[in-house]
């Protein structure tokens, strides 16, 4: 029997591509993960990898090896969440994956609030443009800006976050909506569908500014620099802007939060989705 552990190491390396990248998953240094590989290889009589100057092949053992070690991920991650639903206390850490806009604008506000009662919960937050898989444990909880497709999580809907157009109270353009100038997004977020409606608005008007968020379209609007498209809740509480008229179809992403099927019943979490549900329906009065 080959020692189960060094299945560990390979199978970061595959996912990395190369030694470095795994020692930095792992956490161990570079020797160590290509030694734990070896040892593998040697256990099975066969290569596993093509080591290369900057990257590791897999070779056709080396594929046959990685689908069988992400059956056992996939496993190795079951027992966990199995193990962290039946425990009795209703206390510990919870990780929180949240859109960067929901953060600064909503979480931030409760955070207080959530401390004073649950004092017994450490909440973590983790606020980041891409989607965590809760299968991996990359977090407990997600509130996600569209619906969930993993047939092992459970989500529910907790309302639409609907946007509308804003400009500074004292924008030079405020009522001649021919030479509104629009605040946008880099080109590398030109695909995400909040992108694509502001430009559909904006039609042949100039792009005034382009930015990564939606803090910082607020903060441009707010410096006078064009009309942003932001989050009611937001734009609505500013009393610096001005809620713009327009006439195509609205921007009003789902918002949506979820739990792995696993871990839906433990005590510990349903505190928080509790707490979470709460705050946002309060928020975008749903």
């Amino acid at each position: 029997m080959f020692n189960w552990e060094d299945l560990r190491y390979f199978h970061a390396v595959a996912q990395g591509g190369s030694l470095s990248a795994a020692a930095r998953l792992l956490q161990v240094d570079h020797a160590t993960v290509g030694r734990r590989v070896t040892s593998l290889e040697q256990q099975l009589a066969g290569r596993l990898l093509d080591r290369q100057a900057r990257a590791c092949v897999l070779t056709p053992l080396g594929e046959q090896v990685l689908q069988l070690t992400r059956a056992i991920e996939h496993h190795a991650f079951a027992i966990e969440r199995a193990a962290d639903a039946e425990r009795a206390p209703a206390r510990g850490k919870v990780t929180l994956s949240v859109p960067p806009v929901l953060v600064n604008t909503l979480l931030t506000r409760c955070m207080f609030d959530f401390r004073q009662r649950y004092p017994e919960i450490q909440l973590t937050v983790v606020s980041q443009p891409g989607v965590v898989s809760l299968t991996r444990r990359e977090a407990d909880l997600a509130l996600r800006l569209v619906r969930p497709t993993d047939d092992h999580d459970v989500a529910r809907k907790l309302g639409v976050m609907p946007f509308s157009l804003y400009a500074h109270n004292d924008y030079r353009y405020l009522n001649d909506p021919a030479r509104w100038e629009f605040i946008g997004y880099e080109e590398q977020l030109a695909r995400m569908p909040h992108a694509k409606w502001i430009n559909e608005i904006a039609g042949q008007r100039p792009i005034s500014c382009a930015v990564s968020d939606i803090i910082s379209q607020h903060q441009a609007a707010k410096a006078g620099l064009g009309v942003a498209s932001l989050p009611q809740f937001i734009g609505d509480s500013d009393q610096e802007l001005q809620r713009l008229p327009y006439t195509k179809a609205g921007f009003s992403p789902e918002v949506w939060l979820v739990v792995h099927a696993d871990l839906r019943a433990s005590p510990l979490l349903r505190k928080v989705m509790d707490f979470i549900t709460t705050a946002v329906k309060t928020t975008l009065n749903c």
